[in-house]
């Protein structure tokens, strides 16, 4: 079930992004550093890991729906690539107006499955915005705690440092703390709701490209 929760989100913003510690290059940390991972604090937390068991139930239509069209779709793009690339190459590589039709008319069906994707994938997708959003809005004062706690002033992402002792990964600690913060979480998102970092759109879930995607022919 976890491809569909990552292809359904796909056109949302990343989880909100808390901005980590910092101090000016010139300060000195007065206690110490540590580094945490947020996405996995967020990802590992009580509120999460059970909201996602409650959307595996309460989505299951859907989500069933989503994987046996994303399946379908998948299998047509990529013999209708293969067969572009088959004509491509028995034209050595050269455009002809057969050619270019054929390829045209691969990049139109490529979107319309993408859009049809989007459609199907839209109530997963913002169910699993609203469950990050409603955990991620107490992640800051989850980090403060847990830096409190650990006595540490400058907090650095995993992604930012060259190498480090697993003692100074506080990621369990703000774990801990979401977990006090934020319990639980709804899964059903009010009528209208949008993201808060997107003031429009849906979730738009991308037809997977073909293992090997047909080139538009170029002339020699």
């Amino acid at each position: 079930m976890k491809n569909i929760f990552k292809a359904a989100a796909f056109a949302f913003a990343p989880m909100t992004a808390i901005a980590l510690a910092t101090t000016p290059a010139a300060a000195q940390s007065k206690a110490g550093v540590a580094v945490a991972n947020l996405e996995q604090a967020v990802a590992t937390s009580t509120a999460y890991t059970t909201a996602r068991t409650q959307m595996n139930t309460t989505y299951k239509a859907q989500i069933d729906a989503f994987n046996a069209r994303k399946t379908a779709i998948d299998a047509d793009l990529k013999t209708k690539g293969e067969a572009l690339q088959t004509a491509i190459n028995a034209a050595g590589g050269k455009p002809t107006p057969a050619l270019q039709t054929q390829y045209e008319q691969y990049q139109q069906q490529t979107q319309t499955y993408q859009a049809e994707l989007q459609r199907l994938g839209q109530p997963i997708g913002l169910a699993n915005a609203y469950v990050e959003q409603q955990i991620t809005a107490k992640l800051s004062d989850a980090l403060k705690a847990a830096m409190t706690k650990a006595k540490v002033d400058l907090v650095l992402s995993p992604e930012a440092t060259v190498s480090y002792q697993p003692t100074v990964d506080i990621t369990a600690a703000v774990v801990t703390e979401l977990n006090a913060l934020v319990p639980s979480v709804g899964i059903t998102p009010p009528a209208g709701w949008q993201p808060a970092q997107r003031g429009q759109g849906a979730p738009a879930p991308a037809a997977a490209a073909p293992q090997n995607p047909a080139q538009k022919p170029t002339s020699r």
